[in-house]
């Protein structure tokens, strides 16, 4: 093992030897090298006459760059954009993220967290995670609700295995006692558990209620007391879409500081937060169970997701970050955020409406959600597939099966004049089949 992952996983096993046990066999390995980037860094703060250790082009002072690109570049100057980004992000902008964090979770302002890092989406973040805590057989609990990436990642990608819970109950809520059954029967079988949770939720726009999300920080810690190693991951992909009837914050704030055999890893972004999928910016933010020694703890961890991402993409897009940047800087930044949040409540509150007609319930029952971009309907009568691959080759309507008799509406990309108009095709298809 090389000399500096030795020293991350020695500070960790002496300020927290739970971290240290969660890690994978790659996560223990992984670390940040002394190379061209750290002595690039070291340059750029003391080389004020020659600094010849960058791997770009420059002329007169500044990044080389092609004037058919540049056009296209308005009001922003040639270094933050060009050069390659630091392989955790832009300080002002993790900065930044960070002080978002704690505003929009108040059960936070007391803990401290880690500085958050750049990632080349929450996608890049979830495969960071499986880096650094997914060995082989790995436990890994999500609700049987979820997004399809997420086999293709822990399962195919990090040979993990995926237990499933039912995510709702016959009462039309979270299902939290299937979830504790869940949580202790892969307690007895593993000591060291992951546990996954996303809300807003993909696919169903699902997040848990006040009570709800409590039992849920209640069932983990009370597997931890038993003993069990647990990483808590919530994928907070659509975080800040809660419309009614839920928690405005996330799960990871209930359970930072609660229990020494817990560590949760938040991850976030501007793919949908600020509207800007193609960006490509995520982040990953972690908070322990155990606060003592954090400061040291974050380190480590942030050298090791730092070695994980230098061995893969290296850095997220610097234009990227600026941009994301200066628009968070910006003082229509609120306000514009608020105009497209109440355009999506719109959307759900319509859909909710419209799904009032009683003729609907012959061909569907529809699944809970309060939140995010999606809606769920299961099928009474028809095969999903079926009624998919109709609605797409009669209608020109697409839809997602995430299942036999599961049909998931991203109602977030359909004007609101248009709902009514969607639901009607789909039953008609329905209809048609049967």
């Amino acid at each position: 093992m090389n000399p500096l992952a030795e020293e991350l996983n020695r500070i960790l096993d002496e300020k927290s030897p739970l971290v240290l046990k969660l890690l994978s066999k790659f996560g223990k390995e992984i670390y940040f090298p002394k190379g061209i980037l750290s002595q690039s860094q070291e340059a750029n703060e003391k080389a004020h006459k020659f600094n010849a250790t960058l791997g770009i082009a420059t002329e007169g002072g500044h990044p080389m760059f092609l004037p058919s690109v540049d056009q296209f570049i308005n009001n922003i100057h040639p270094r933050d954009v060009y050069p390659y980004a630091p392989a955790a992000g832009k300080q002002d902008l993790r900065k930044l993220r960070l002080k978002k964090i704690y505003n929009d979770n108040p059960r936070l302002n007391d803990k401290k967290l880690s500085l958050p890092i750049v990632t080349c989406g929450i996608t890049h973040g979830l495969s960071l995670v499986g880096d650094l805590f997914v060995d082989p057989e790995d436990c890994i609990i999500l609700p049987d609700k979820f997004w399809g990436n997420y086999r293709l990642m822990y399962e195919v990608r990090y040979g993990g295995k995926i237990t499933t819970f039912p995510l709702f109950n016959d009462m039309g809520g979270l299902s939290v006692s299937q979830f504790r059954t869940t949580v202790e029967k892969c307690g007895k079988e593993k000591k060291k558990l992951i546990i996954l949770l996303n809300f807003p939720n993909n696919p169903t726009g699902y997040t848990p209620t006040a009570h709800e999300a409590g039992e849920i920080r209640d069932v983990i810690i009370a597997q931890a007391k038993k003993g069990n190693e647990i990483v808590v991951v919530t994928d907070d992909a659509y975080f800040g879409l809660f419309y009614e009837d839920s928690i405005n914050d996330s799960i990871f704030s209930y359970l930072v500081g609660k229990h020494k055999n817990i560590l949760v890893v938040k991850l976030d972004g501007s793919t949908k937060e600020e509207y800007a999928w193609g960006f490509r910016i995520g982040f990953i933010t972690f908070g322990l169970g155990d606060l003592a020694n954090s400061d040291e703890i974050y380190a480590a961890l942030e050298k090791k997701v730092m070695g994980g991402i230098r061995s893969t993409l290296s850095n997220a897009s610097h234009l990227s970050q600026t941009l994301i940047l200066k628009s968070i800087e910006s003082p229509d930044y609120d306000s514009e955020r608020k105009e497209k949040f109440e355009i999506l409540k719109d959307r759900a509150y319509k859909v909710k409406e419209v799904l009032k007609n009683e003729k609907y319930s012959a061909v569907w029952s529809l699944y809970p959600f309060n939140s995010g971009y999606f809606m769920c309907l299961q099928l009474k009568n028809v095969n999903a597939e079926d009624l998919r691959k109709h609605l797409l080759n009669k209608y020109g309507v697409g839809v997602i099966a995430t299942g036999d008799k599961d049909v998931r509406i991203a109602f977030s990309c359909v004007d609101i004049d248009k709902i009514e108009e969607l639901f009607e095709i789909i039953y008609l298809g329905a209809k048609e089949i049967e």
